[in-house]
Parts: structure tokens; sequence; C-alpha cells
């Protein structure tokens, strides 16, 4: 069994960059367990298949490759929006979830983030870590992300998306996005990355003396 390393938080808070370095820092493996639910929902949309049906929606789920999520092609919006249709359905939260399990015991460790990974998926995780900023902050971090890469963004319309998101997250009945009560504090707000590293950093090397 890996050491295991818990990271939740909302959309945009940086859990996803403190996540990939932290990972590369210790030298374990990384899973955003988000694009889980979006490779799903990619082959569910690359095959014609519908969105509203949790059988077949579970059965997809299962044959999912955690070796071969493409960030770059799973974050298109299109795909986020089906992602989130059947992250609601119980039997596809269970069947990525065991998946996410499975992935846990690499060794040396791992990195996990995502919404319930303190909560739900890794509950004895060593080191649990919520991310978090405030809505605003998020939505600029998003509308700067998208002009950066040259596209085109309406930032009311973004920060409406960040809250309709985290009431979606933390409103569903299923695993819904709340800190486990054992986890760290990380409000990047007003925090840089280099900031927010170093705190994580003395938390996992603490727990990484204690074994």
């Amino acid at each position: 069994m890996g050491f295991v390393i818990a990271i939740d938080g909302p959309a945009a808070a940086g859990k996803g960059t403190l996540s990939r370095r932290i990972a590369q820092t210790y030298g374990f493996q990384h899973l955003d367990t988000g694009l889980t639910y979006r490779a799903t929902a990619k082959a569910l949309l690359d095959a014609g298949l519908p969105l509203d049906d949790e059988q077949v929606a579970e059965k997809v789920a299962r044959e999912v490759d955690l070796g071969g999520l493409d960030r770059s092609v799973l974050a298109r919006h299109e795909i986020g929006e089906a992602a989130s249709k059947i992250a609601v359905m119980p039997s596809v939260r269970r069947a990525l979830v065991e998946a996410q399990q499975a992935f846990s015991r690499r060794e040396p460790g791992v990195v996990l983030d995502g919404r319930d990974i303190g909560t739900v998926v890794c509950p004895s995780s060593p080191v649990k870590l919520y991310v978090t900023a405030s809505p605003e902050v998020r939505a600029k971090r998003r509308f700067d992300e998208i002009v950066a890469a040259g596209g085109e963004a309406d930032l009311d319309a973004i920060f409406a998306d960040v809250k309709k998101r985290d009431e979606r997250d933390i409103g569903r009945a299923d695993s819904p996005l709340k800190p486990a009560d054992d986890a760290h504090l990380l409000d990047t707000s007003e925090m840089s990355i280099e900031a927010a590293f170093q705190a994580a950093k003395s938390l996992i090397d603490a727990a990484l003396k204690e074994i």
C-alpha cells in the first residue's frame, strides 16, 4: 500500500497545479479524479450513447483506462457539461470510486485530487488537504487561463458557472463536496502557489516521518 495524499476543493482553487507539483516532488503518481468522469462522458459522447441512462453510463465507467487520461482533450467545455450530468449517478460514482481506490494502492505513493477524496475515496489518507479560494478569485483565474491560451471569455459568465458548479457539487446527495473533518484548509485566495506548496510540503514531510 502506497502513501496517499488526498486533495479536495472546488473548481479553479489551484488543487490541480498543487497536486501535480507535489506528485513530481515526491515521485508519486497523480490522478485528477475529475478526469475519470470526463473520460466516461467523452466515451458516451463518442459512441453516441445517451447521457441519461445510468446503466449504460456505469458500464462505460467500468471500462475507463486511468492510464490514458488526456487533460487537453478532456478539458473541452461540452465534455465538462456531459460529465456533470453523469457525475450525479450513484452507480457511476461507485464504479469510478472503485477504480480510483485501486489506483490509490500504487507504490510508492499517490496524489489524488478531486471533490470527495478525503471523505469517500481515501478517508484514511495520512494527509488530507482542502484547497479553496473565493468564487471571484477562481472565476478570474479561469478567465485569465482562457485569455492566455488565446481564447475569448466572459468573466461574468465564468463567475456564474463557478457558482453553479459549487452549488451542484456541494448540494448533491451522493458524495457532496466538503472538507474531511481532519483536512488541512489551504485558502489560496491571496496565497501564491509557492506558498501553498510549502504549506502542503511541511504537512506531508511531518506525516512521512511518522511512517
